[in-house]
Parts: structure tokens; sequence; C-alpha cells
């Protein structure tokens, strides 16, 4: 499970068993346990046990960091 990020306690990761899906990042943090896709557009996949403002925080955490998520995605699977 490569841990891309921690910021503010959110944990930015994926499995290395992911690659047949489309580019996504899950987010942990807590009891909170949620996973975004990242193309064609930002969109839940899933997401338990966040309240609405840590929902709201993730999201810009991912629109502020989505190519870095991308870069080490590629790097991780050599996609390019």
């Amino acid at each position: 499970m490569p841990t891309i990020i921690t910021i503010n306690g959110f944990i930015f990761h994926f499995y290395s068993s992911d690659w047949k899906e489309p580019i996504h990042i899950h987010i942990e943090k807590g009891d909170g346990n949620a996973k975004i896709w990242l193309e064609p557009k930002i969109k839940w996949a899933y997401c338990y046990g966040f309240k609405p403002a840590q929902k709201k925080q993730i999201v810009q955490l991912v629109n502020e960091n989505i190519v870095m998520f991308k870069q080490k995605w590629h790097d991780h699977f050599n996609q390019k």
C-alpha cells in the first residue's frame, strides 16, 4: 500500500493491486475511509465515516494535489 502523502491526518494512498482500475486515490483518517476517481473527472467512488466538512477538505486536497497523485500512480504502475 504505497502512501503518497499525509496531510492534516488524511492518508492518501493506493493499493498495488489497483492497477486494473482507472486512476484513483484512497483516503483514510480515523474511522473514515474513501476512494476518489481522478479520471475522467474527480468523483467519489465511496465515502464512509467522514463528516461533510472533512469531505469538502478531502476534495480540496485532491484538487490541489491531483497532478502529483497521477504522476505517483503512473510511476508506481509504470504507465505513461
